[in-house]
């Protein structure tokens, strides 16, 4: 047993083909802590769809990919002769992908979501290749996927075409820590290249399998933000001595979207506030984006609610075209390779996470700012005396924050917005939706830097009060875990490392933060 193989065996089994996956369940796989195990019962139905199409070739029946060429070019005859050299021809000239590479946790999600679709058994496609893409997550052989050039629509045809390469045996992939060609990485693991039939080429590639997989890790990442922008809202709340009756059962109950309840419920929980007393409010009324945390945190929890059911309906379904009736016998056109429930939810949902970075930029300002802060020095200076005057605490932090906030709303402009005719007007309204996907994973990276930048400067004003010791349990434990790894700020310094630790922290899930489930 080589070591790849032992360290797989030694990793939890998620059942594909049986019960619904979760996105929970794609993110383990993604992140190789789990491995898949193909079930019986898809094995079952994979091969009766097989059956199928081979009895229909046989027959010479018209299916879309294997008696004919594809696209705006479906009119073309393909005999049975050529049917092969078709699929692979399908296979390599949609190998003109640009940009940078999917990361491997992004590429391993798409490797399982597209079995969890090929497993449904109504694509035509043999057990084998299962198998095949079942042996590349748990020896962690990852293609190398580049993110750009689909319009998610005919499913991710350019991107997944670099999976169907390396079943294949062309191209390269990741393997070992090394980028090597598809080849060696098969052989590696005793297997040489398979030869697929002529549904199996389209079949792997004709579905929203990258979108979709993308949209799942940024989920999981906003999900952890969410309640993140909710336990800096409580600390922020602490140490400016803000009124917490703002978070109050008795408000948000009277306008009860389910977002908003429970981020204000996360936010009480976070403060230790029971609604028995206002304790050390100095205002009446905070600024809004305090007091208002709750509404906007909430659009974000109820958006994550709604997205997860549409993700997850995609990632269990089935995105191919034509897909195989085997009851009936027969072969069923269609364009379930149609992405737009995963382009409006990751449009809806990048516009809320947007939304939470401009929060948090928002509320470090208020920090900054002694005119708000309640006599926090101003931008956080932990420098004292004579030599104050020389120095200038988070000042630049705010002005990065900014940026990156700005960054994060120029990007909500939503994707599918953007459809374009294309391929001969066949193509001739798209959903964007890998776009859209690609947007959402970049404002959750630059939300989770402004995330870092905030927590911070919360934890340098914990330090900065005299009070540190009447702080909520929460608040103690956020700082706690901060100055394991980052120092107070007193004399001015680089900071990036500081931003960089934090966000270790957070990808980590090393930050105190309470539960995020959404429920």
């Amino acid at each position: 047993m080589t070591a790849t193989e032992a360290s797989a065996s030694l990793r939890n089994a998620i059942e594909v083909g049986g019960e619904p996956l979760t996105i929970d369940d794609i993110l383990a796989l993604a992140e190789g802590v789990a491995v898949p195990q193909l079930s019986q019962a898809a094995r079952d139905r994979m091969q009766a769809s097989t059956d199928v199409v081979a009895s229909l070739h046989e027959g010479e029946a018209h299916i879309y990919g294997v008696t004919t060429s594809v696209g705006a070019s479906v009119g073309t005859h393909v005999p049975r002769l050529f049917s092969r050299d078709l699929s692979l021809n399908i296979q390599r000239m949609h190998g003109c992908g640009t940009g940078q590479v999917l990361s491997e946790e992004q590429t391993a999600a798409a490797l399982a979501v597209r079995l969890s679709s090929l497993s449904r058994g109504k694509s035509g496609v043999r057990p084998v290749v299962a198998d095949r893409l079942v042996d590349f997550l748990c020896h962690r052989i990852l293609p190398l996927i580049p993110s750009e050039g689909s319009v998610g629509a005919s499913g991710d045809l350019t991107p997944l075409s670099y999976v169907a390469a390396a079943l294949v045996g062309e191209r390269e992939v990741w393997f070992d820590g090394e980028i090597v060609e598809s080849i060696d990485a098969l052989e590696a693991i005793g297997e040489g290249p398979l030869a697929l039939g002529p549904r199996e080429v389209l079949a792997l590639m004709n579905g929203t399998s990258v979108a979709t997989a993308i949209a799942c890790l940024a989920w999981a990442r906003a999900r952890e933000l969410s309640r993140l922008a909710a336990c800096l809202t409580a600390m922020c709340s602490e140490v400016v001595h803000g009124n917490p009756t703002h978070f109050d059962a008795f408000v948000h109950d009277a306008k009860p979207h389910f977002g908003q309840v429970l981020a204000a419920r996360w936010i009480r929980e976070d403060l230790g506030y029971d609604g028995s007393a206002a304790r050390g409010g100095v205002r009446l009324q905070d600024r809004y984006s305090i007091r208002c945390a709750p509404h906007v945190i909430g659009v974000a929890v109820d958006s994550l609610r709604w997205s997860q059911s549409a993700l997850e309906t995609e990632l269990n379904g089935v995105s191919d075209n034509p897909l195989v009736d085997v009851e009936g016998g027969r072969v069923v056109h269609g364009g379930n390779f149609y992405g737009s429930h995963v382009g409006f939810a990751c449009d809806t949902l990048k516009v809320a996470i947007a939304n939470i970075a401009c929060l948090l930029d928002r509320q470090l300002t208020l920090l900054c700012n002694p005119a708000e802060n309640d006599g926090l020095p101003a931008n956080l200076v932990g420098v004292q005396e004579a030599k104050a005057c020389s120095h200038n605490g988070f000042k630049a932090v705010t002005i990065a924050a900014s940026a990156l906030a700005a960054e994060a709303l120029k990007m909500t402009i939503p994707a599918s917005a953007f459809s374009r005719s294309t391929e001969q007007h066949n193509q001739d309204k798209v959903p964007m939706a890998t776009l859209a996907a690609r947007d959402l994973a970049r404002i959750v990276e630059i939300t989770e830097q402004v995330a870092a930048m905030m927590t911070l400067a919360c934890c340098q004003a914990v330090d900065l009060r005299d009070d540190a010791l009447n702080f909520s349990e929460r608040t103690s434990a956020m700082r706690s875990a901060v100055r394991d790894v980052v120092p107070t700020l007193g004399p001015d310094r680089r900071m990036d490392i500081d931003i960089q630790a934090v966000l270790d922290l957070l990808r980590r899930h090393a930050l105190p933060l309470g539960s995020d489930a959404l429920t």
